[in-house]
């Protein structure tokens, strides 16, 4: 068996210092638009919904407007649904399922539950098709007090009035095979740290709260989306991604001990999907498809056990 080649940047065994990040951030280049994908989807919806800006990122030269969408009308005496996306901007089906599910769904809430939806928490990122900012942080291990991340910074600024009355949340992502290829030996690069490979599930799956399962919420979602797509199964070792499979498509992460998304509020349901666009049984239209299927099967599920 042969060694695979060290990664292109820094030294083995030696975490990067600014010079390798910055090497790192120019090799970095602009592969599709947040300004055509997304804002301009989102500039459709204002006539139905609330437009709000709750930051901007700024990369120089480039600068972006962080946008939510809200329930016109919002009403304080109903519980919250919070849905986020592109956190990891690479991770495509997740911003574009949650416009998808604004767009074609939202309206079917209205005076039940607030949704507030955060569709491409992190531009820079969605523009390279990385998982990382352009300091080469991740952010979805970056939702803490005094983030090193802009992109999770403002995001818990915009959830900070109403984080304890969210009811569910759901966070969306996906598995790609360059979680493999390029993510995990580039966080072993950055880190110093020895390349341990992995195994890419595939399918759908969910992550639970460890701090506060749900398996009933879980496994009502994961009923729901296995009607689009098929579910991932547990490895040989039954696991998922190095995680015990608690039910089927299901493992549990500490949210908020490990600074993830989905770990932001107190909410009683939480969620983080995991779609597998690489998949030759699945299409792009599918994993956008699965992503609204568990939003509405966890807003549904949630509004039924309050």
């Amino acid at each position: 068996m042969t060694n695979p080649s060290p990664y292109p940047i820094g030294t083995p065994g030696v975490a990067w210092g600014d010079a390798e990040r910055a090497e790192w951030r120019s090799r970095q280049t602009r592969k599709r638009s947040y300004a055509a994908d997304v804002l301009s989807v989102i500039d459709q919806l204002r006539s139905r919904y609330d437009v709000v800006e709750y930051g901007q990122l700024e990369y120089p030269p480039d600068t972006y407007p962080l946008l939510a969408i809200k329930s016109n009308g919002w009403n304080d005496a109903l519980p919250t649904a919070l849905v986020t996306g592109g956190v990891h901007g690479y991770e495509t089906s997740g911003v574009h399922g949650a416009l998808q599910f604004v767009e074609q769904h939202a309206a079917d809430y209205a005076g039940r539950i607030n949704l507030l939806v955060a569709p491409c928490i992190s531009p820079w990122a969605y523009e390279r098709i990385h998982r990382w900012n352009a300091n080469a942080i991740d952010p979805n291990r970056s939702f803490r007090d005094d983030s090193p991340a802009q992109e999770s910074a403002a995001l818990m600024r915009l959830l900070a009035p109403v984080r304890d009355r969210v009811l569910v949340h759901v966070d969306l992502h996906e598995t790609t095979d360059t979680d493999e290829s390029e993510f995990r030996p580039a966080l072993a690069a950055r880190d110093g740290k020895p390349d341990e490979p992995g195994e890419i599930p595939d399918g759908f799956y969910l992550v639970d709260d460890a701090a506060n399962p749900q398996p009933e919420f879980q496994q009502a979602i994961i009923a729901a989306v296995a009607k689009v797509t098929h579910i991932a199964p547990a490895d040989a070792n039954g696991q998922i991604i190095g995680s015990p499979v608690v039910a089927p498509g299901v493992i549990e992460y500490a949210l908020k001990q490990l600074g993830l998304c989905a770990g932001i509020t107190d909410a009683r349901y939480k969620t983080t999907t995991e779609v597998y666009p690489d998949s030759p049984r699945a299409t792009p239209a599918q994993c956008n498809a699965a992503q609204v299927a568990a939003v509405r099967a966890a807003i549904d599920y949630a509004l039924a056990h309050q």
